[in-house]
């Protein structure tokens, strides 16, 4: 595989980027709040936490090269003098990114939430007292270096027809485990019968499941939470439930009554 400097870097951050992630109920353009129509599961599904900072990506190359992104921008590789400090990310993941193995083929891809910090959302303090940093792993993918050589609205289709390949769940946590990387908190793991379909249901459920984070850095932090992602054990369906979208819409539902 080429070296970094090689490479179309375009095509490499258009190929990596992490697909969006609907919300379980479907969302109302209108006002914002959420309708009653909820994404449909079957068999297991693996709860975890949803954390609030920002999603950035390690991007490990055959020999040892690595660039670190944002979701949308590459902001460092390997070597680099100078880089894009914006949002704390090369702070945060390069020394984890230096000791990281490189695969033996291929292009893979390492997705985590940085968070905590000096204002890397406006939920920061809900993880940290003071500037703390912190980082979890939520995905893992590899790509094919052939995909690159696709003209980029290609990869863009590629990419959102779900070509990118993700780790099972136990394979990330093997790959977790091995690199010695924290992941997002596991919660639990229920039968898709459980998921409640209603608004007020999915409600009390992120109260039951999860009440106050669990990835705080300190004493400080907040410890209000963000949500729960939702994913069926064999990656055919994930959604992200986050409680400040139920909660806007009780507050509506209770206004029209």
């Amino acid at each position: 595989m080429p070296a970094v400097a090689d490479l179309d870097l375009e095509a490499l951050n258009s190929a990596t980027k992490y697909p969006s992630i609907l919300t379980y109920h479907e969302l109302d353009p209108k006002n914002g709040g959420l309708l009653d129509t909820a994404t449909p599961f079957s068999g297991d599904v693996i709860l975890t936490e949803k954390v609030d900072g920002t999603n950035a990506r390690i991007i490990a190359l055959p020999g040892g090269d690595y660039l670190l992104g944002s979701r949308e921008e590459l902001f460092y590789a390997r070597g680099d003098r100078v880089w894009n400090s914006r949002l704390g990310i090369v702070e945060a993941l390069r020394p984890l990114a230096d000791r990281i193995t490189s695969p033996h083929y291929g292009i893979r891809v390492y997705y985590l939430e940085v968070y905590g910090g000096n204002k890397i959302s406006a939920a920061s303090r809900q993880y940290t007292g003071g500037t703390t940093l912190g980082y979890r792993l939520f995905d893992v993918a590899t790509v094919e270096p052939s995909v690159l050589d696709l003209p980029l609205s290609g990869i863009a289709s590629w990419r959102d027809g779900g070509g990118q390949f993700f780790y099972t769940e136990d394979d990330l946590t093997e790959i977790a485990a091995a690199a010695d990387i924290e992941t997002v908190p596991r919660l639990a793991t229920v039968a898709a019968s459980e998921l409640p379909t209603d608004i007020e249901g999915m409600h009390a459920f992120l109260t039951h499941h999860l009440s106050t984070t669990l990835v705080a850095l300190d004493a400080g932090a907040g410890g209000r939470p963000e949500g729960i992602v939702l994913r069926s054990s064999d990656r055919t369906a994930i959604a992200k439930a986050r409680y400040q979208n139920y909660e806007r819409t009780l507050q509506l539902r209770a206004k029209q009554r």
